[in-house]
């Protein structure tokens, strides 16, 4: 007994410390990632794409605001725990620029029946398995280069947010912003130098401090970790919530509180026939290259310590969501890449930090209502510039993993033709032939001149061993 004590004991402390930080399959699974002001912070990182288009669509298409913000915030909730992820949950852009840029504008009946087109197609890809196959078969290249025109164009908007006042109603650029003013551009500018002296380039969270071995650098890293701790991203956005009532203080007497009444739409055959045909015929490619394929690539590359997102369940997640609420007036919606790379960009780690955007916008959506709107009008527009910057250079950012000559050429102009001709679509078309092109051709040069070749070194190699 005395003899066997020790093994015992010996197992026992070999054991115990695996049975002590052994933690339940739910912590570990709805556990946060970062800190939680990071993950707060994160979660305002894709708003400079959120709230320019649900104000165009409020304005110009009567949208009700209150049905989307309540619809949207559980959606973002329940991708959130479902995906682990900052799943971000964003309008359909080509529907979005459809139905503003008609004439006459398309209704919300029409909205909705372009986006549970949408969302029928995508869910139907789903569930058979085929968005699967097709993510499979896809050339990283060709995923690249619509990554990458994704995130220019992005970048391109946000400049253009920032250096000139928007009429978001005509879709168009007006007079140059002015330096001084409550959105002028003083503010746009100085919230850019705030958000890169706290955040740099975005790489501070991941650096491996244990390799820091002298002082300095030491010193250095604990002042990084110190400044990458400050929710950069969600100061500069209330800031911005704090000077719409400045700039308009008449916002306070046209509140209104309770949220709008929801109910179904009225839906005609001509409403289908339009919303198809309009909405979601060019949005249909957009959204299986941008909010499925893309993100799943995306987030492959953002969390490589964890499982690869499943482009079936991505695809179905976008169809279950708005083949529910699109019957209720909200908005179209998408998962989409630059979302989840602007969310990233500032902290988000893990599903909580849309979990907290969906709690937010449900006690918006259920406390303002409709009236939030008035809210949104006067967001400084330069700030939402900044915020959406940052978010296309992370997006665009992901194409850098190019290892040759030929994936960069195929990348590259799959990329210009997406921004020339204005079509992810287009793009991807011509990626991919230009892809099966240069195979094509490997495989021609291969097949002609592999005998000669190895005939010609075989006739070298007898020759230069002659004496």
């Amino acid at each position: 007994m005395d003899q066997s004590s020790p093994s015992s004991s010996s197992t026992t402390a070999a054991t115990t410390p695996l049975l002590h930080h052994q933690q339940p399959w739910w912590r570990r699974r709805f556990q946060m990632k970062n800190s939680l002001s990071d993950e707060l912070s994160g979660a305002v990182g894709d708003l400079g794409t959120f709230i320019p288009i649900v104000l165009t669509l409020t304005l110009v298409s009567h949208l009700d605001l209150s049905t989307t913000l309540i619809f949207t915030a559980f959606y973002n909730i329940i991708t959130g725990l479902l995906f682990q992820i900052p799943m971000p949950v964003q309008p359909m852009k080509s529907i979005a620029a459809v139905a503003v840029s008609e004439t006459p504008h398309l209704t919300t009946s029409q909205i909705a029946t372009a986006g549970a087109s949408t969302a029928a197609v995508l869910l139907l890809l789903g569930v058979t398995g085929l968005m699967s196959t097709l993510y499979r078969l896809l050339p990283l290249p060709v995923v690249r280069g619509v990554q990458l025109s994704q995130g220019l164009s992005f970048a391109f908007s946000a400049i253009k947010y920032i250096r000139y006042n928007q009429d978001f109603i005509a879709s168009k650029s007006t007079t140059p912003r002015a330096w001084l003013g409550l959105d002028g551009l003083v503010l746009a500018l100085s919230s850019l130098l705030f958000l890169v002296i706290f955040t740099g380039s975005g790489d501070y969270n991941d650096r491996n401090e244990s390799d820091d071995d002298d002082q300095p650098r030491r010193r250095n890293s604990k002042r990084l970790r110190i400044m990458g701790s400050i929710p950069a991203a969600l100061i500069v956005f209330l800031l911005g919530l704090v000077l719409c009532f400045i700039r308009d203080p008449s916002i306070f007497g046209d509140l209104k509180f309770g949220p709008s009444k929801i109910g179904f739409l009225s839906i005609t055959w001509n409403d289908w026939k339009v919303g198809f045909l309009k909405g979601a015929v060019p949005q249909i490619p957009l959204s299986v290259l941008n909010s499925v394929i893309a993100v799943c690539k995306l987030s492959g590359d953002l969390f490589p310590d964890r499982a690869e997102l499943s482009a079936a369940k991505v695809s179905a997640s976008v169809g279950a969501m708005n083949l529910v609420g699109c019957w209720f007036g909200a908005m179209p919606v998408c998962h989409g890449a630059g979302g989840l790379a602007g969310q990233y960009r500032f902290g988000a780690r893990s599903g909580w930090s849309v979990v907290f955007l969906g709690i937010g916008k449900l006690v918006i959506g259920l406390v303002f209502g409709n009236s939030f709107v008035r809210i949104l009008n006067q967001f400084p527009i330069g700030i939402l510039g900044v915020l959406l910057l940052f978010a296309g250079i992370e997006l665009a950012m992901a194409s850098r993993d190019m290892s040759s000559k030929e994936e960069s050429f195929v990348m590259l102009v799959c990329a210009a033709v997406s921004l020339t001709g204005s079509s992810a679509a287009l793009g991807f078309v011509c990626g991919i032939l230009l892809f099966l092109l240069l195979k094509l051709r490997k495989m021609e040069c291969s097949g002609l001149g592999f005998s000669k070749f190895k005939f010609e070194s075989a006739v070298d190699a007898e020759t230069s061993s002659i004496p």
